[in-house]
């Protein structure tokens, strides 16, 4: 019984492990396999950066979810898949990755970063971590040509 039971147990824990656990997997398939990053990566497609982010890197990739998505005004997501928005896609994408590999352990308060797009973000630790107006729900998973932090909001480049 206590045999069968421990290893239930542990199918389980196994089982309910991230996704996105693990570093064997590049940035994009990292997000693809975790199931909550659904629009950023049909933007990424759009602006034809998967291979970009598929590349040796390595990037730190600040990655709203699909909920972050969602809370945009709406017709924005629509709007900016359209091919005529294809730069102001690839500007708001390339916001949201900064060159090299920033781990949680990195960051300093009211430290900035320049990001691949050309603008700066601003990190904040007084009340959790954030990436300018966006808090980090999830840090520090590792991939292959990376990392990835997940955030709950989009941010935008000033422009």
């Amino acid at each position: 019984m206590f045999r069968t039971t421990a290893l239930a147990l542990t199918a389980a824990a196994a089982l309910s492990l991230p996704a996105f656990a693990g570093s064997s997997k590049d940035i994009v398939d990292t997000a693809v396999e975790a199931g909550t990053f659904n629009t950023l990566v049909a933007a990424v497609e759009a602006a034809d950066l998967v291979d970009t982010l598929k590349s040796e890197g390595p990037f730190t990739v600040f990655a709203p979810t699909d909920e972050a998505f969602a809370a945009l005004p709406e017709g924005t997501v629509e709007a900016l898949l359209q091919p005529e928005n294809k730069d102001q896609l690839i500007a708001v994408l390339t916001y949201h990755v900064v060159p090299g590999k920033v781990m949680s352990t990195d960051l300093q308060d009211d430290m900035t970063a320049a990001t691949v797009q050309g603008g700066e973000i601003t990190i904040d630790l007084d009340d959790g971590v954030m990436v300018n107006d966006a808090n980090v729900v999830s840090a520090d998973i590792d991939t292959s040509n990376g990392v990835i932090h997940v955030i709950d909001k989009v941010i935008l480049p000033t422009s």
